[in-house]
């Protein structure tokens, strides 16, 4: 039994600690078991308010936290935490990532490279075959489908990324043990193979409705970019998109007939600023995925020397103007571009638009200045 794991999975199960409360209550009490056993009055020393003390203190008095980990474990779920190296890299670098991800399938290293095609579950004609060709073309080029298993849009993106040998990710609104809608379950078992089904939810939860808005944010937070097929303007795949705004993804919609109801969102979102997709290709340029392939070469067979350690050092989560790092690390501006260019490619660092850089997650800790 992973008894550190397990207290993660505990304070999962207490309604109102989230990634904010839950990384206050590490900082403080130094392990998640020292912050599970703490008494009330340090509890609330720490920060939690009364009516989160007692959800806390009638978890703890109810729940069997090893039975609960039998149970994960006779289901061959996965858990990720924070700590955890397997840990997807872009959702850890959102704000509020979940402290726990719960799995079914595999994640792979090449999952790293995944676009999101979302949209409503009333799709269209029209929609269905720009999803399925959207769809298909991303995972005939090694990227994965990232999508919510939802009827509609989202059931057609993971079967065209299925039908066309990729691999794809299901991001549910309950516990991975639970399919819904019940009649995708032979679709689910079909993504097993080929990817993963993913929650922030303990299993055993039920597909509540207020459960699917939260969860969208890990949809976008695991991709590099978002693609809305159609959406009402009350549709959840709207919700999606504002998520990847804010995350710093790129934002696409496919414009549709202004009398469509399912068009009404999209069409707003390329008003309001997000890239009209007019052809399915665009996604491809626009994220350089065409390359996916040598960006995988690049990220093994490149290796790291003292410039990429220095330039790794010199870099921050705060973007640096390509000119900016040449005058702090005095190197020739020809051979900083040369390095970041070949760094990018190894997913070591990002441009974040405007020839600014930043270092991805945790690349320092790979590379490390020669002394």
């Amino acid at each position: 039994m992973d008894k550190a794991r397990l207290f993660w999975v505990g304070f999962n199960l207490v309604k109102g600690i989230g990634a904010v409360r839950f990384r206050s209550l590490l900082e403080t009490f130094g392990s998640a078991e020292q912050a599970w056993n703490a008494s009330a009055s340090d509890l609330r020393q720490a920060g939690l308010g009364p009516k989160l003390v007692e959800n806390l203190t009638q978890v703890r008095s109810q729940v069997s936290l090893e039975q609960v980990w039998q149970r994960i474990q006779a289901q061959g779920i996965q858990v990720l935490t924070w700590e955890d190296e397997a840990y997807p890299r872009r959702l850890k670098e959102i704000d509020q990532p979940p402290p726990v991800l719960y799995l079914r399938g595999d994640l792979q290293a090449q999952d790293e490279w995944a676009v999101a095609v979302v949209g409503t579950r009333q799709v269209s004609a029209y929609g269905r075959q720009v999803t399925e060709e959207l769809a298909g073309l991303l995972a005939r080029n090694g990227v994965t489908v990232v999508s919510g298993l939802a009827r509609g849009v989202d059931s057609v993106a993971h079967q065209a990324a299925l039908n066309a040998g990729g691999r794809t990710l299901a991001i549910l609104g309950c516990g991975v043990d639970r399919i819904y809608p019940p009649e995708n379950r032979r679709l689910a078992e079909q993504l097993l193979a080929h990817g993963a089904l993913m929650s922030d939810y303990a299993p055993g939860t039920p597909p509540d409705g207020p459960n699917f808005p939260p969860r969208n944010r890990i949809i976008s937070g695991l991709s590099m970019a978002v693609v809305v097929i159609e959406a009402g303007l009350t549709s959840g795949a709207l919700i999606t998109a504002s998520f990847a705004a804010d995350q710093g993804r790129e934002v696409f919609a496919v414009p549709g007939n202004i009398l469509a109801p399912q068009s009404k969102g999209t069409n707003r979102l390329i008003r309001d600023g997000a890239r009209p997709l007019l052809e399915p290709q665009e996604v491809l340029e626009a994220l350089n995925l065409t390359r996916v392939v040598e960006h995988r070469t690049a990220r093994t067979a490149l290796p790291g020397d003292a410039t990429e350690a220095l330039l790794l050092q010199t870099l921050t989560h705060e973007p640096l103007h390509v000119d900016e790092i040449r005058t702090l690390t005095s190197l020739p501006i020809e051979k900083v571009s040369a390095s970041l260019a070949l760094m990018e490619l190894k997913g070591m660092v990002r441009q974040v638009g405007g020839m600014n850089y930043v270092r991805a997650a945790e690349a320092a800790e790979t590379y490390e200045v020669d002394e």
